[in-house]
């Protein structure tokens, strides 16, 4: 099944909270009859609800989920379920103007969470029983929260665009009181049997309910790979990801706004470095998703709908340069054993250890006897990486440092000499880097600083790699 000459778009969390702007704008703007039409619009839970329902992505704070897992017969869940309700109505009375709309969100959110109330006394109450196990059905409860904050936003945005003149279709993929088991692909296509491009905007739910359990294999980044896969199944001429700044060759926030540059067009290579720095253009999964499928990707502020935004493609850049900067906070694991040199299995145990405890590793580096992982984990999950490997390696010493990776980014930075330069960069700043390395790849340069020293490394690199460089190539295309 595919539509021809449409777009697949998304519109993130923080943008969805001022949904209402983006209809005047990027959604309606100077459309009018047929241009309303051809676009698929894949929409995130309004901002911070899908904190509240799960838990603070940033800060760990628990929300339902998380509470619920813990939870010691004080049903603290219970009020964290009405916060999220409170916060659903708060988002959607923002958004909506007409008082019948409100009460028609009203009535959905209310039932959804009523719902998903009923669900989990029902499954506290069946777990009383020695047969049956919470902790086994923790990972659908994941899923049964998490498509209720999408749902919630689909839905209300299509009330909006109605209510506007626009013919919004809402496409719930969340599987709500749905008895049908199916995949993923089966879940999309199902859902969009008999929509006419033409006519009609989907807005379709950012979660999708399905065989293969999305939580699972993607976690929080799930939303942008159901974008990618609806992109991917329909052939997309383009996949569109709106978010509420440019793609930009640092933050703008730390160097200036008047100092950074807007990339314009980078590849999948690029877009996966950022990725692994927790930079995201887009979640690496989803990039795969649009990359093997042969669907061009396009960055955008919402806020800027005249602006092309960034093109992400397969292609090479035109010429060497360095495009982004960007840094990590990390832990630096080091596994130092006198004894390592010519022996087998170090390098395999700490990688065990570290899945087994679900680290997400960010870069390592060895030597002859002593192995480091720079990973992205809080110090408690870290110590206890740490007792496994003692346990292992009993004369081995193992240390810690909170340290930063900062890295400059780009399709080819082949004859930018940008190693050495970034290092006379960083010495000039008086920042000590403790470790640096460029891979064969050539399209990032790993320098790990101080914590403390990460912002200042930033600014210092942008400065000597990307700001000097521009203005030599803009001398040069001068002359």
């Amino acid at each position: 099944m595919t539509f021809p000459e449409h777009t697949v778009e998304k519109i993130g969390g923080t943008s969805m909270s001022r949904i209402h702007e983006l209809r005047d704008s990027l959604i309606i703007g100077d459309r009018a009859g047929a241009d309303l039409y051809q676009r698929i619009f894949v929409v995130s839970a309004f901002g911070g609800i899908t904190n509240l329902l799960l838990e603070h992505k940033k800060t760990g704070e628990p929300g339902v989920y998380a509470l619920f897992a813990n939870d010691d017969n004080d049903h603290s869940w219970l009020d964290a379920l009405t916060r999220v309700a409170k916060a659903m109505s708060e988002a959607h009375n923002l958004v909506l103007e007409h008082a019948a709309d409100r009460a028609l969100a009203e009535d959905f959110s209310r039932e959804r969470i009523e719902g998903a109330r009923s669900c989990l006394f029902d499954l506290r109450r069946l777990c009383s029983y020695g047969q049956f196990r919470l902790n086994s059905q923790m990972m659908i409860v994941r899923e049964l929260l998490s498509g209720l904050g999408e749902a919630h936003s689909a839905f209300v945005t299509s009330l909006m665009l109605q209510r506007a003149g626009v013919n919004a279709r809402f496409v719930d993929l969340s599987g709500w009181r749905d008895e049908t088991e199916c995949t993923l692909e089966q879940r999309i296509e199902d859902a969009l049997v008999g929509i006419d491009l033409t006519t009609e905007l989907p807005v379709v739910t950012g979660y999708a309910q399905c065989r293969e359990g999305v939580m699972r294999e993607y976690d929080r980044g799930y939303s942008e790979v159901i974008f990618s896969k609806i992109a991917a199944f329909t052939q997309a001429s383009e996949a569109i990801i709106h978010k509420e700044f440019h793609l930009s060759s640092a933050d703008p926030a730390l160097v200036g706004a008047a100092t950074v540059r807007k990339l314009g067009h980078t590849n999948y290579d690029v877009a996966d470095q950022l990725s692994n720095m927790g930079m995201e253009a887009i979640h690496p999964n989803a990039a795969k998703i649009l990359r093997q499928s042969q669907v061009a990707l396009r960055v955008t502020n919402a806020f800027e709908p005249s602006d092309p935004g960034t093109l992400i493609d397969d292609q090479p850049g035109q010429a060497p340069a360095v495009e982004i900067i960007t840094g990590l906070n990390v832990v630096a694991l080091e596994l130092f054993e006198q004894d390592m040199v010519g022996v087998k299995g170090y390098d395999a145990t700490a990688l065990e250890a570290l899945k087994r405890h679900r680290v997400r590793i960010a870069s390592k580096t060895s030597n002859a006897n002593s192995i480091t992982h720079y990973v992205e984990a809080s110090l408690k999950t870290v110590r206890r990486v740490i007792v496994d490997l003692e346990g292992a390696f009993p004369s081995a010493d193992i240390s810690t440092r909170s340290v930063a990776i900062v890295s400059a980014i780009g399709r080819d930075l082949s004859g930018q000499r940008a190693f050495s330069r970034g290092l006379v960069a960083l010495e000039a700043a008086g920042i000590d880097v403790i470790a640096a390395q460029q891979t064969p790849r050539n399209v990032d340069i790993q320098f790990v600083v101080p914590r403390a020293a990460a912002d200042a490394a930033i600014i210092a690199l942008h400065t000597a790699l990307v700001d000097e460089d521009s203005g030599l190539r803009r001398l040069g295309n001068a002359a």
